[in-house]
């Protein structure tokens, strides 16, 4: 008996088993540092510029996150999104240069050092400016680095020894030029408008530097007497009604507003207290009195209010009413005396109340509260909620400032930086803060005081969403202050011509030594920063396409740009401002020395400067005001496009992409557009890509308090990199994303299958070498399909990446190794490559497309698996100075034109799963106990039987009967292949393939 029919021959030595050292198991958090050291070894950023130079340039702009803390899911999911970004476009070809920087100024950073010193009971205003400033630089420097490190173990790949930094001299003498470009063209103003401010900080703040929660407030009703009414007298006597949630702006009170078209009626009050006697109308009297509410028994009080809002007034007056304590007399009934008095046709159009003048509730203290408060008419005055009249206070809204300020009435600064009314103030000097609820609330002076006055309706909770600083999650508070502006809809030319009377700040502002604004020369040709940035919009790419009208409307609404802090960490608003006129200096000398000096010292040799040697001989030092206020940041982000890109690439050259969370909409995409638009007439970038927030698990905000954080770095420590920049691939990023355990669990799972796909290519490849190659033509039809699915799954993959749409690109590779080729062409072909010669044609053809498949997967995976597509490079190609990042796109065969349809193919498949299907009864109930026992009867037969018996790897398929039918085969067992064949004589002998491979 010779070998080949021995039965009880162990024919494994044989098999062409895949053979690979690459492991199984990824231990990530352990490789990936060895990684990267290899490539800072390499220098594998600067190698790829050289090797990029001269090809077509994409540049994504890097938006600079605050350097104040270790970085956190959003930082990481954003950082990694730009990566893949930068790295496909490298696979594509091109110079993908990507260059990582930092915001180092501003309050995130000076709030720190604030902290600091608030713990060792220290104010920051007993340190000189100087030191605080260089604690400032000094605690952004060491988290610069912190983040840095950590960023890099992301596996970003960038220009980490030359990041961009806006405290850096050249980068702060570029925002102090880009600042100087809006002086010198006139589009920057000092004027006096209500800001954002933060009691807390005692600063003014972005709108991106603010944030909405949900508060309760104190809602409060409140009665002005009418003393004058020309076009309806009858309303002398009455009180008009206001309702507000801000109970603090009542002190600084100076006009009532009205809507013309609104209809208005007189509600008549009066208290019910039948059944209980004089002596009970007294007791009711007197707690109606001291409770400050103006109707009483036996005596009719009239109100003022808006037709529209009558029931809802008097719910809250009845509801304030019947919560007083009357003892045994009783409460009064409010409810039913509440009925419309109209001796004006059963009710007032708004035009009569034009001339109207009602006096304020604190009018016996004098001065400022004894002047009329005129009715003014207010387009903005709706009944949606209310009374349908909204007091004006000029210093705390920007409607009460701009009808007021066309009326005459000036604001008057009653509200010090901390939130607190100035000494002088008639009612409440020296008191506050007005965020403080205690305060503002039914029972604080306010409240107090108007209850005494016999003015207030009504006191009671009220929960809205209201605004709060991002830093210090205080309330913050809309405060008029003198501040820098940069204008939306004023044209500019650059010319130096006066104000005109219009644009003149009021007298309060003159008082305190500002002059008048000075206006460019306008043309009707000239367009607006408004008019610039839209028209920008427009040309923009903006990804996802929603994204553009959310920016759109943000501009179209958004007000005058408040460019100035009072601060002191950042950069100054290097400015001379005439004493006598009010104008800035603009002199190119000038803005020429101070720049020198900006390059020489940075922002701080504008505080410690030679004022007068800026100035040079044409100016006196001693005619101008030194501006000693910093810049918002946002114009230092805003700026950035000028220090990294331009300084880097070219003047006027500008990024591809800019890429950032939907908050910046708001924030860096629009502080961008702006500053871009103002000093260049267009955007800084081509395109925008938005992407959503990382939240928890369950779909919640990460919050420390919440105890729900999920840890970038905790992350990368235990399981590696890859798998969170697998999860932000993989993650529908254009909305916000979920991350967890059970997120991650299936990212890992997706892992373990692409990397399982790259282990078996590396061990089926061993020693393959191109003599080996079998061109297309020569190949088998399974292993052209697999070539046509392949260049299907290239255009997928490039049009997924051109539309920065990775969690598309992610996907189809991951369905493509596991669909297309673990389940279905390696399971077909693991056959011949275990078992034919290995000279067969069809082995090598096989072959020959695992080598395709893997010089084509490791580059697809390669800008989102950045570490274990070099491993897989390194373990099939090694080399010291070799990495997979220097590779391009793939070049894929060309196919033959007569390849079989795809839908031929498709029907083979779904036979092949319908066979796979039919099968699994039979191994279930241990009558097969592989689908190689199975003989398989089907109606027809759309290719030869032994290509079927391949394709569905079972022992035989014959013809005949009406479905699939399914039945142990009666062969026996090949020895080494294990198929159930008729040559084959007992189990365990050879089928003849086998035999001819064994000789």
């Amino acid at each position: 008996m010779t070998d080949s029919t021995d039965p009880t021959r162990d024919w494994r030595d044989t098999v062409f088993l895949p053979k690979t050292d690459f492991p199984m198991k990824a231990g990530l958090a352990q490789k990936e540092p060895a990684i990267l050291d290899r490539w800072a070894r390499i220098g594998i950023y600067d190698r790829l510029r050289e090797q990029r130079a001269g090809r077509e340039r994409f540049i994504l702009h890097d938006g600079p996150p605050y350097a104040n803390g270790d970085i956190h899911m959003g930082h990481a999911m954003n950082k990694v999104l730009k990566d893949i970004i930068a790295r496909s476009q490298s696979l594509m070809g091109k110079d993908a240069p990507y260059v990582p920087g930092w915001d180092c100024h501003g309050l995130p950073i000076e709030w720190k050092i604030e902290e600091a010193y608030r713990a060792k009971k220290k104010s920051k205003d007993e340190v000189p400016a100087a030191e605080f400033r260089a604690e400032c630089r000094e605690y952004a420097a060491k988290w610069v680095g912190v983040q840095a490190a950590q960023f890099e173990r992301l596996g970003i790949a960038g220009d980490w020894a030359n990041p961009y930094l806006t405290m850096n001299y050249a980068s702060e003498a570029a925002i102090a030029g880009e600042l100087l470009k809006f002086a010198m063209s006139g589009q920057l103003y000092r004027g006096a408008k209500p800001v954002m401010w933060s009691p807390v900080e005692k600063t003014a703040l972005a709108e991106a530097e603010v944030e909405y929660e949900d508060v309760t407030s104190t809602q409060i009703d409140v009665a002005f007497e009418i003393t004058h009414a020309p076009n309806a007298p009858e309303l002398v006597g009455a009180h008009a009604v206001i309702w507000t949630t801000t109970p603090w702006t009542i002190p600084v009170n100076q006009a009532l507003a009205y809507g013309q078209e609104i209809e208005y009626v007189l509600l008549s009050v009066t208290a019910d207290t039948v059944g209980v006697g004089a002596a009970g109308d007294k007791r009711v009297n007197e707690v109606l009195a001291k409770a400050g509410l103006p109707f009483h028994t036996n005596r009719i009080s009239k109100f003022l209010v808006a037709k529209d809002l009558t029931t809802s007034f008097a719910d809250r007056i009845n509801a304030a009413a019947k919560a007083l304590d009357f003892g045994d007399v009783g409460a009064p009934s409010l409810q039913e005396y509440v009925d419309p008095y109209s001796p004006f046709d059963e009710s007032i159009k708004g035009t009569a109340l034009a001339g109207a003048i009602a006096r304020h509730p604190m009018h016996h203290l004098g001065g400022f509260f004894a002047k009329p408060r005129p009715f003014l008419a207010g387009d903005f005055v709706t009944t949606d909620a209310g009374t349908g009249l909204v007091h004006m206070a000029p210093d705390h809204g920007e409607d009460d400032f701009a009808l007021c300020k066309a009326n005459g009435i000036d604001p008057v600064f009653a509200v010090t930086d901390d939130g607190k009314y100035r000494d002088d103030w008639a009612w409440l000097g020296g008191q506050g803060s007005v965020i403080n609820q205690k305060f503002t609330g039914p029972e604080g002076p306010i409240c107090e005081g108007l209850r005494a006055a016999g003015a207030l309706l009504s006191a009671a909770p009220f929960q809205h969403s209201y605004p709060h600083s991002w830093r210090s999650k205080a309330r913050v508070i809309f405060r008029c202050t003198p501040q820098w502006f940069i204008p939306m809809d004023r044209p500019a030319t650059g010319a130096r011509t006066p104000g005109s009377a219009a644009d003149e700040l009021p007298g309060f502002a003159a008082a305190a030594g500002f002059g008048a604004i000075v206006n460019p020369a306008t043309s009707d040709n000239a367009p607006t920063l408004r008019e610039l940035a839209l028209d920008a919009i427009e040309r923009t790419r903006w990804v996802p396409g929603r994204a553009q009208n959310r920016i759109r409307s943000m501009v179209e609404g958004r007000p005058d740009w408040v460019i100035s802090r009072q601060r002191a960490w950042g950069v100054p608003i290097p400015l001379y401002v005439n004493r006598k006129t009010g104008d800035y200096l603009r002199d190119e000398a000038v803005n020429a020395r101070i720049l020198a000096a900006f390059e020489a010292g940075g922002a701080d040799a504008w505080f410690a400067a030679d004022h007068q040697a800026l100035l040079g001989p044409d100016h006196d030092l001693a005619d101008y005001e030194v501006v000693n206020d910093i810049l918002d940041v946002w114009f230092d982000s805003g700026s950035t496009h000028v220090f990294t890109v331009e300084a880097r690439y070219g003047e006027g050259v500008r990024a591809d992409l800019y890429v950032e969370g939907s908050d910046q909409h708001r924030g860096w995409f629009q502080s961008s557009l702006l500053e871009s638009c103002g000093t260049r007439g267009r955007a800084p970038y081509d395109a925008v890509l938005t992407h959503g927030f990382a939240l928890d698990g369950n779909g919640r905000k990460m919050s420390k308090s919440l105890g729900n954080v999920v840890d970038p770095l905790k992350i990368i420590g235990e399981s590696g990199a890859d798998i969170l920049r697998l999860w932000v691939a993989q993650t529908d990023y254009f909305e916000d994303v979920r991350i967890g355990k059970e997120v991650l669990a299936g990212t890992g799972d997706t892992y373990r299958k692409l990397r399982n796909t790259f282990r078996y290519l590396l061990g089926a490849l061993d020693g393959f070498t191109d003599a080996e190659r079998v061109d297309v033509a020569e190949m088998p039809a399974l292993e052209r399909y697999i070539l046509s699915e392949l260049t299907r799954l290239d255009a997928e993959l490039r049009a997924a990446a051109e539309a920065f749409e990775f969690n598309r690109y992610t996907r189809a590779l991951a369905d493509f190794a596991n669909d297309d080729l673990s389940a279905f062409f390696f399971d077909i072909r693991k056959d011949s490559l275990y078992c034919d010669a290995a000279d067969s044609p069809k082995r090598r053809a096989y072959r020959t497309v695992l080598d395709t498949l893997f010089h084509a997967l490791v580059r697809y995976a390669a800008p989102v698996l950045a570490f274990t597509a070099e491993e897989v490079w390194q373990a099939r190609f090694p080399s010291e100075d070799g990495s997979v990042h220097f590779l391009e796109w793939p070049e894929l065969p060309a196919l033959p034109g007569d390849l079989p349809l795809g839908t031929e193919w498709a029907d083979l498949r779904r036979l092949r799963e319908a066979v796979t299907e039919a099968i699994e009864p039979l191994r279930r109930e241990k009558v097969v106990r592989s689908s190689l026992e199975a003989e398989v009867t089907l109606p027809e037969l759309p290719l030869r039987a032994d290509d079927l018996a391949e394709l569905f790897i079972t022992s035989t398929v014959h013809a005949g009967g009406d479905g699939i039918a399914i039945a142990r085969s009666e062969h026996h067992k090949c020895g080494r292949c294990w198929r159930l064949l008729p040559e084959v004589a007992e189990d365990g002998a050879l089928c003849h393939r086998c035999e001819e491979v064994v000789k």
